[in-house]
């Protein structure tokens, strides 16, 4: 297992309990913070959630990063305002219910992923991220399909998303490269 980006930055963190308390509380802000901030972008405003999820995924690695959205998701259960416009359990298995759960399970892919070294190039960065992209939407899709069906899913729920995603892709793609040299030399 190589070292996440996380642990090549801060090297006791991933010893001690308190270092990973932090990681995990600071990843859970930033969650609620990209879910509330909106960028003007076509044809629907632009959040980063998808961005932070996949990018806790990437600096985490699987294990912490997975926690860290497992904890993202029981706050919001709880009630805490942590999501784009609700929270709650009722929330959680409404329209939004598959992504939620999708940012789960792609910052853990991509989380394993970067366990595995992958993320450091542009290119692997770009599948890496694509994968987890993917995951989001497909997830995401299909929850809200078995609410309105799969045409309106497509609609509503991908289609408007995808120039946006398309951006925090390149991004993503830009960023953690640059940030692995940085953190190399």
């Amino acid at each position: 297992m190589n070292p996440t980006l996380t642990a090549a930055l801060w090297p006791n963190s991933a010893q001690s309990l308190l270092a990973r308390i932090v990681l995990v509380l600071a990843g859970t802000l930033l969650m609620a913070v990209s879910a509330r901030v909106q960028v003007p972008f076509w044809p629907v405003p632009m959040t980063m959630q998808t961005f932070v999820a996949l990018g806790i995924g990437a600096a985490y690695g699987a294990r912490l990063g997975g926690i860290t959205l497992l904890t993202y998701l029981a706050q919001g259960a709880m009630g805490l305002p942590v999501f784009a416009t609700g929270a709650g359990l009722a929330y959680m298995v409404g329209p939004t219910g598959g992504y939620l759960v999708g940012f789960f399970v792609a910052a853990v892919v991509v989380g394993y992923f970067a366990d595995e070294g992958l993320g450091r190039t542009h290119l692997s960065a770009l599948l890496v991220f694509s994968a987890g992209t993917v995951l989001i939407f497909a997830l995401g899709a299909a929850w809200l399909a078995l609410l309105i069906g799969p045409t309106k899913a497509l609609a509503t729920g991908v289609l408007p998303f995808l120039p946006a995603e398309a951006a925090k892709l390149l991004l993503a793609t830009a960023f953690f490269p640059i940030a692995w040299r940085l953190v190399r030399d």
